[in-house]
């Protein structure tokens, strides 16, 4: 087991105390021990990106009549050290439920371990923790495989199969990372050979995209192709550099580089309106959070689920460690981009 280390020591000793003073205020809620309004403990995984900043506003717009109860919110800030005292903290305030997005899917373990031990279910959000890491109650994420392939298509039919595509990956030790990766190499060696991708590894920050992909640049400046695998983090760094270089002409015109990405936030679909990038995935952040809370009730009121349909269109798949409830997410053009029914367009 990973140890906790000093750092993580002190953070837990922080929370701890703002954790304590927090449920002190809340004691005439319902205390619930295994049913609705059981106390749920919920980790933010970062702050820096929009996609991850519009989920906390989800959870935090809970329905009312859903009789959620939530501890003190915590944020790991992409720190798995952070992740694993937040955890303890929570299993120390009460939490019969804990919902989780951990960014590093391996080290992620310690946190899993200990919850496991104290018979604590786990939520996990978006990410698909390592099946060596420990087991989960219930994964909510849209299918990251898809997400690869489907920028692919996009990408392969709009440049004709020919040509040379940049990709900014996330980080290579997340599932998601891994999973977009893999799909979108697969896609274009089989279907677009025609293709080059020049793939950057960028640990999910913008200033590291924008930085690779300026030297990029400046070696292949024919690039007409861009895969952002984190609309949240990569958009306004890359369109912050196309339009220092004088290369973000609008789509249709001649020169235009054809842009794809993966979130769906609002910035992203005002974007594709101002043709400044041409497609995005749309991750479901409100349906994150929604069925993040709806499955951390069922595991503190003891529910069981099995791999099939579900009754809000996806399908729960087994795993080697738990289950996986795949939530649609579509892609996005200028032909849908206006569709009251995307999650961004509600947000506004």
């Amino acid at each position: 087991m990973k140890p906790i280390g000093v750092r993580a020591a002190a953070a837990v000793a922080a929370v701890v105390m703002t954790a304590g003073l927090a449920t002190a205020c809340n004691r005439g809620s319902d205390e619930g021990d295994g049913k609705a309004g059981a106390p749920i403990g919920v980790d933010l995984p970062r702050a820096d990106s929009d996609f991850w900043n519009s989920y906390a506003k989800y959870i935090a717009r809970r329905d009312p009549s859903a009789e959620v109860r939530l501890l003190p919110v915590s944020n790991s800030r992409n720190d798995i050290d952070r992740l694993v005292a937040n955890a303890l903290v929570f299993a120390n305030t009460g939490a019969k439920a804990v919902v989780m997005a951990p960014q590093d899917t391996g080290a992620v373990s310690g946190a899993l371990k200990r919850l496991e031990e104290k018979r604590i279910p786990v939520i996990s959000v978006d990410t698909r923790p390592d099946a060596k890491a420990g087991r989960v109650y219930m994964v909510v994420r849209a299918d990251n495989r898809a997400y690869g392939t489907k920028a692919c298509e996009f990408l392969g039919g709009r440049l004709g199969g020919r040509g040379k595509v940049a990709e900014l990956q996330g980080d290579l030790k997340s599932i998601n990372g891994r999973d977009r990766s893999e799909a979108f190499a697969d896609c274009m060696r089989k279907r677009f050979p025609g293709i080059t991708v020049f793939p950057l590894p960028t640990d999910w920050k913008g200033d590291v995209a924008s930085n690779k992909l300026q030297t990029l640049l400046t070696r292949h400046p024919d690039i007409n192709g861009l895969y952002l695998q984190a609309g949240g983090v990569f958009l306004d760094p890359t369109l912050t550099l196309l339009r220092q270089k004088g290369l973000l002409r609008p789509a249709g015109r001649p020169g235009h580089i054809s842009i794809v990405s993966n979130d769906g936030i609002p910035q992203e679909l005002d974007a594709i309106r101002r043709k400044e990038i041409d497609a995005t995935v749309s991750q479901p952040a409100d349906l994150y959070a929604k069925y993040a809370l709806y499955y951390a009730r069922a595991a503190a009121a003891g529910k069981e689920f099995r791999p099939g349909r579900t009754d809000h269109g996806s399908t729960v798949v087994g795993l080697p460690n738990g289950l996986e409830d795949q939530l649609p997410a579509p892609l996005v053009t200028a032909e849908n981009v206006d569709d009251p029914s995307l999650w961004a367009n509600g947000a506004k």
